[in-house]
């Protein structure tokens, strides 16, 4: 079992950056694939982008591709979610999730189990 936390949320100009962190507590964190998924003011909550155990491999959504970065660092039990080109669109509360089981390449929410309570970016324009 891992409990997610969100940190680093704010507020931001229109094309400036901000990075997330979401640090994890529990045992064996580079067994995890790691996601991000957001949810905007009256809409459902979708995929942003997903790491592999190790690191090395990435996947974003198209709306992000490009501007966001996923990153970990296993031996901190962290992950990262660096937002360059930053659009008042991309206001949401962004969540860090966690699964053993999936693939990295899982975008679909219910296929990961641990979630973390969010975290606001308000992009102004």
């Amino acid at each position: 079992q891992v409990q997610l936390v969100e940190s680093g949320g704010g507020l931001v100009q229109a094309e400036g950056s901000l990075r997330l962190s979401c640090a994890a507590s529990g045992r064996m964190f580079s067994s995890y694939a790691m996601a991000w998924f957001r949810q905007a003011p009256g809409k459902e909550r979708e995929f942003v982008g997903t790491i592999s155990r190790g690191g090395s491999a990435t996947n974003y959504a198209d709306s992000v591709k490009g501007r966001f970065t996923i990153s970990r660092d296993n031996t901190k039990n962290a992950v990262y979610l660096q937002m360059n080109s930053l659009k008042p669109e991309d206001t949401a509360v962004y969540y860090c999730a966690a699964s053993r089981r999936a693939p990295y390449t899982a975008v679909a929410e219910h296929e990961y189990n641990y979630w973390g309570q969010g975290a606001q970016i308000f992009v102004s324009s």
